[in-house]
């Protein structure tokens, strides 16, 4: 039971601090720079979350073309930079993934 407990507590004190900023914090008080700043850190999450599972697909870098998630990710990224939007470099990615899957499956 006190296992639960401190889960309960630990996930508390997340949310209490997390909220903190949004109830307590009036965000036009920031200095330019730092609101600047916070502009960039859903880019910087999303990079975090996708790079390992692009560079890493099987726990060991693997950075060869047969590595196809990265090949769909530079395809993503291509996409991202001439659409100069988030869900565009998303479906990009997926379609070129699942296309580059259905063509090295066929040829096998």
């Amino acid at each position: 039971m006190s296992t639960w407990i401190a889960i309960g507590g630990v996930a508390l004190a997340t949310f209490a601090m997390r909220a903190s900023f949004i109830v307590f914090v009036d965000p036009h008080r920031f200095p330019a720079w730092f609101r600047e700043a916070l502009q960039f850190v859903p880019p910087a999450v999303l990079a975090a979350i996708v790079a390992p599972d692009l560079l890493m697909p099987g726990g060991r870098l693997d950075v060869s073309p047969t590595n196809l998630r990265l090949v769909a990710g530079l395809m993503a990224i291509v996409a991202s930079l001439h659409v100069r939007g988030t869900v565009a470099a998303i479906v990009a990615g997926m379609a070129s993934l699942w296309a580059l899957q259905w063509a090295v499956a066929a040829l096998a």
